[in-house]
């Protein structure tokens, strides 16, 4: 469960999508008493007609793999976050605090050790991230090489069941004030920037 005052909670599931797909590498969390598994690594969303998946893998000598077909898991999308200084307000007293924006999905996942469905799952992993370099990187690789590192994966794939946003981007606050923090965030470090970008996206 998050808590999520009304003010925070983002319902429009476009933007959730649209998040996810924009800060894809993910938290996995799956109950295993009173140590939960937790992995981080890059997950795929699709969307169809039947609803939403993610798609991912992790190394086979990691243990994690073996719990998740037991229960749900919670994959967790992080966004930008800063400190919020309460000088940048117009309104006072005030006092410090944190913006930032995350998803949470969650969901039953099943388990996926066919070579086709974890040599397409692959390629799209890598196309994603090498398509927008000036010279992308092929998965051209020795057909004995490839098999040796796919045999070193398993893959997975997570029904989305529950899909929920927390943007904490000071909506609590005047219109003024909201200003303020995306002005006074702009000046500031490259993690603030993009936080103020958000801000002002929904601002606008």
């Amino acid at each position: 469960m998050i808590h999520t005052p009304a003010a925070f909670e983002e319902t429009s599931e476009q933007r959730l999508f649209a998040f996810v797909e924009a800060h894809a590498f993910a938290t996995l969390v799956t109950p295993d008493g009173a140590d939960p598994c937790v992995t981080h690594l890059p997950l795929l969303l699709s969307r169809g007609e039947a609803g939403a998946t993610l798609r991912g893998h992790m190394a086979r000598g990691n243990p994690h793999w073996r719990k998740l077909p037991a229960t749900e898991a919670l994959a967790i999308f992080h966004g930008p976050h800063a400190y919020i200084s309460p000088s940048w307000y117009g309104e006072h007293p005030s006092v410090p605090t944190w913006n930032y924006a995350v998803v949470h999905a969650r969901g039953p996942v099943r388990l996926v050790e066919d070579a086709p469905w974890l040599d397409a799952m692959l390629g799209e992993l890598v196309q994603s991230y090498e398509s927008p370099r000036a010279q992308p990187w092929s998965m051209d690789l020795p057909s004995d090489y490839h098999t040796r590192m796919r045999a070193g994966i398993v893959g997975f794939e997570m029904t989305i069941t529950d899909l929920k946003g927390k943007f904490k981007l000071s909506q609590n606050r005047s219109l003024s004030d909201q200003h303020r923090v995306v002005d006074a965030l702009a000046l500031g470090s490259a993690e603030d920037v993009a936080l103020s970008r958000l801000m002002r996206s929904r601002l606008d």
